[in-house]
């Protein structure tokens, strides 16, 4: 059994959402444990999968310290977005770390990452860059030196670099929420809200976390394009009614969005050309 130590562990809650993930969430749960600065709570959040994903988790948590896996069984499937929320809402610690259940994290992703965001309090937001593995491993490279950019509005609204709330640490006291009931860019969103309302965002130059696809066309929600590109769409519009950006720049992004969108398609459709 994993143990954890209140009194060394770093004051963040990290938080999963799962939905039949038993074949993924092992290595997520692993990568967290394995931090160099160990979270003080880990939230699972299973998203109504109807099958032995909660039972899956329940034993999971059994190899650790007791109480530090936490597991949350939603009655029904209501998408990642509800599932975030669920586990924001019981988080305790200042600082809440997203993961997705098939991607994980480089070990020193927490202490990296936190220790900025207490050295520089003025940032409410911290993403970092990610790299794309072609194996199911869970590298413990050299981080070498680390560099910090903020971003600003007009690079977020431009383009979602972020495609995966994997790579985010923000403040837990911040008062938005993932939009409940959508399935799709539901984080792009929330950061475009909490960038547009002033706090202030910064990416990291460290690759602190892995994934295992490419952020859109193969599995998942981010193989279905065109629903992807609606709810994009949408987030322009939902930040016009709550005047964050005018009507102008709305209809500007959003045709700035269709014409990425093609793009997307284009690349899609000549990927499946080529001969496996």
């Amino acid at each position: 059994m994993t143990s954890a130590d209140a009194s060394t562990t770093a004051p963040v809650s990290v938080v999963i959402p799962c939905y039949r993930c038993s074949g993924t969430i092992d290595r997520a749960v692993a990568s967290v444990a394995a931090q160099t600065a160990m979270p003080a709570e880990l939230i699972v959040v299973d998203d109504g999968s109807g099958d032995n994903t909660g039972e899956h988790l329940r034993s999971l948590a059994s190899c650790y310290a007791p109480g530090w896996m936490r597991v949350i069984v939603l009655p029904a499937n209501c998408g990642a977005a509800d599932a975030r929320n669920a586990g924001w809402e019981i988080a305790t610690r200042p600082y809440l770390a997203f993961l997705d259940a098939d991607d994980a994290w480089h070990p020193r992703k927490i202490e990296i990452q936190l220790g900025y965001l207490q050295a520089h309090p003025e940032f409410a937001l911290c993403a970092h860059r990610h790299e794309i593995l072609a194996t199911p491993d869970v590298p413990d490279r050299d981080i070498g030196s680390v560099s910090a950019q903020a971003i600003s509005r007009r690079s977020i609204l431009m383009s979602n670099n972020f495609f995966a709330p994997t790579m985010m640490m923000l403040k837990r006291e911040l008062p938005y929420r993932f939009l409940s009931g959508r399935r799709h860019v539901d984080d792009h969103l929330l950061w475009l809200q909490i960038v547009c309302a002033g706090h202030p965002f910064v990416r990291l130059s460290a690759k602190l976390a892995f994934t295992y696809k490419r952020p859109y066309g193969e599995s998942g929600l981010s193989s279905q394009l065109w629903q992807m590109e609606k709810a994009e769409l949408q987030n322009y519009w939902i930040l016009r009614r709550e005047g964050c950006i005018g009507a102008p720049a709305a209809l500007a992004l959003s045709a700035y969005s269709l014409a990425k969108f093609q793009r997307r398609a284009l690349l899609m459709w000549l990927r499946r050309l080529r001969p496996q």
